[in-house]
């Protein structure tokens, strides 16, 4: 009797469906995906009506994007307080899937990096050119960033080099140009993907500006 309850409780977990139905979207503002710290900022999703009542987690991704698959049905969306680089937005929002289902979340960072260029200079310095706007007109620019990577995942977390400005040396609202010295250990590559942060006072996460790959000549 017992190796029947073993193996009947065992068809009983290869039959189990797994979820099928995919929610994917972005963390925008005014329309467009926000440079992130890859898995620096999580979403939780929430179903009531179940037994075993917990959290979802979903991480987003370097270019804002964000997936997760599910099974159909209605849940609550949150965003976590005091974890990404923009003003809390304490209403969850409700979300029915059926199926596949594409949303944007639109959100208020306290900055955005806007219209950032880089360009190799004698394939020993890195300038570039940006913007930084400030949305959120009661926060304080701590200081911007500029990363060197052999990756993608480039970041303040994840980098090989990093050149820092502090607020003094950032005009908000005018444009900016800064440069660092590629170091060394990245002489000799015909390429490096870059991106630029910006660190508002008291916020943890930064907001980015997606990560672009630069030719070296």
């Amino acid at each position: 009797m017992m190796v029947l309850g073993v193996t009947v409780a065992s068809c009983a977990y290869d039959n189990f469906e797994a979820p099928k139905s995919t929610l994917s979207g972005r963390i925008v503002y005014d329309g467009e995906a926000l440079g992130l710290r890859s898995q620096g900022v999580q979403l939780e999703l929430w179903q009531h009506g179940y037994d075993l009542f917990q959290k979802i987690p979903v991480y987003v991704s370097h270019d804002g994007s964000f997936t997760a698959t599910l099974f159909d049905g209605d849940y609550k969306l949150t965003l976590i307080r005091g974890n990404g680089p923009w003003l809390d937005q304490t209403d969850s929002i409700d979300v029915n899937i059926n199926g596949n289902l594409t949303m944007d979340l639109e959100v208020m960072p306290h900055f955005i990096i806007d219209e950032p260029t880089y360009s190799i200079i004698n394939d020993t310095i890195v300038r570039a050119s940006f913007t930084v706007d400030q949305v959120n007109q009661m926060a304080n620019m701590e200081f911007a960033d500029l990363y060197l990577g052999r990756t993608s995942l480039t970041d303040i977390v994840r980098n090989e080099y990093l050149g820092r400005f502090f607020a003094e040396q950032i005009t908000i609202g005018a444009p900016s140009t800064v440069e660092v010295t590629v170091p060394n250990h990245l002489r000799g590559r015909t390429d490096l993907f870059v991106r630029l942060g910006v660190k508002t006072s008291g916020v943890e996460e930064l907001v980015y500006s997606q990560v672009e790959n630069v030719a070296i000549n």
